[in-house]
């Protein structure tokens, strides 16, 4: 629940989302949630993970969405950033963010469901209109 919660409050800070009424022309797309343990190296759980997902696959293409996008760098590439960057004596730094796909703006109107088990008390029926992309989403990798 601590997991949960601590996702909720991220979305809550990044304004992923805004609590409105249902239209009835718009499809609504549910959410789930994911969870994983993180371990160290002797495979003692340091820490829950909650991850909320958007079912992206009941979206149908070219009504929901345009086109999909794998951000994804070759090989070649890595090593060639590797290569540059000893020639010219740069600095790298690693960086890994929590919330990567949280960040980006998406262009369509989405509506998702409130979260399982974290539904607004004062308004159980409305949905959240999202503002920003949300795991599970065909178009959240481009956004």
């Amino acid at each position: 629940m601590i997991a949960m919660q601590e996702e909720l409050n991220q979305f809550e800070i990044i304004e992923v989302w805004k609590l409105v009424s249902k239209p009835s022309n718009q499809s609504v797309i549910r959410t789930i949630w994911v969870f994983r343990n993180k371990m160290d190296e002797n495979d003692i759980i340091v820490r829950n993970k909650a991850r909320l997902v958007a079912q992206g696959f009941n979206q149908e293409e070219g009504i929901d969405y345009e086109e999909t996008f794998a951000p994804v760098a070759r090989l070649e590439t890595i090593r060639m950033l590797l290569a540059f960057a000893c020639f010219k004596d740069f600095v790298l730094y690693q960086m890994d963010v929590k919330s990567a796909f949280l960040n980006g703006f998406i262009n369509e109107e989405k509506h998702v469901e409130q979260p399982p088990d974290f539904q607004s008390f004062n308004f159980p029926n409305h949905i959240f209109k999202l503002k920003k992309a949300l795991y599970g989403l065909k178009q959240t990798p481009r956004a």
